[in-house]
């Protein structure tokens, strides 16, 4: 479980909530034409720019925004140089235990292909393919809710228009001027809760989280071309460690 996005919803909701609640209370705040207009306006607007199966698969997506996978940096180049150590020891076939046993996918597939006599150029080729795509699907998940940040703002100033437009209309009666002026502001409330709250920030997350992810698989996918080069692996210890800064570095 990732902490710091439940953190995160759960602090900036509650502190808008106990402005409220000290206020005048929640029910001037909730109004069924403005939220219409800004749920209905972002997801229409949503659909519009991507498929409808994109979308859908957003809600799978967001998931990862709120578990955390734990990755120890040092535990997987010592776990790449023990199959270094093994491979030189006894040949590319006693990788095949590993190839079907480690804990990461990117790593169990590395290691398959070496097992399967492929050279580096051909391993790198494929691996590479792999993070490429992976990072396209990754990408478009942060579109998609980008784009649902962008276009709740622009909701809100809609039913703002809208509200405005319907206050103009009812001068003459005083009491249709409050109900208008509710959705003309509630409308840009509602849109600047979700972009800022929900949207916007779940976008930044799953960037982040893939940022990290794909450091992994780079740090993976070096140590199997260096095992595939036949590389020391004292040398390939080093070449791992190139990726940590110099604090995290053992020995320095």
């Amino acid at each position: 479980m990732d902490f710091s996005t439940i953190l995160g919803i759960v602090s900036a909701f509650s502190l808008v909530f106990l402005a409220i609640a000290t206020g005048s209370g929640f029910a001037v705040f909730w109004n069924y034409p403005s939220s219409l207009i800004v749920l209905g306006g972002t997801l229409g607007g949503t659909f519009i720019n991507y498929p409808l199966l994109e979308v859908i698969g957003i809600f799978r997506v967001v998931k990862n925004a709120f578990f955390e996978e734990v990755f120890s940096v040092w535990d997987t180049i010592d776990e790449l140089v023990d199959y270094s150590k093994k491979s030189r020891k006894s040949g590319i076939l006693a990788l095949e235990e590993g190839s079907m046993n480690a804990a990461d996918p990117f790593m169990r597939k590395g290691l398959g292909l070496l097992v399967d006599g492929l050279d580096s150029a051909s391993i790198e080729e494929i691996m590479t393919i792999d993070v490429d795509y992976t990072r396209e699907r990754h990408q478009l998940g942060a579109d998609v809710l980008t784009s649902m940040g962008n276009l709740a703002p622009a909701m809100g100033l809609i039913g703002t228009l809208i509200g405005l437009v319907q206050m103009l209309q009812s001068m003459d009666d005083p009491g249709k001027i409050g109900p208008a002026m509710a959705v003309a502001l509630l409308t840009t409330f509602y849109g600047a809760i979700l972009a800022n709250f929900i949207f916007l920030p779940l976008a930044g997350k799953l960037r982040r989280k893939s940022q990290q992810e794909f450091f992994a698989k780079g740090l993976i996918l070096e140590g199997i071309l260096s095992i595939a080069r036949g590389e020391n692996p004292r040398i390939m210890q080093h070449k791992l460690e190139a990726f940590l800064p110099q604090r995290l570095r053992r020995g320095e």
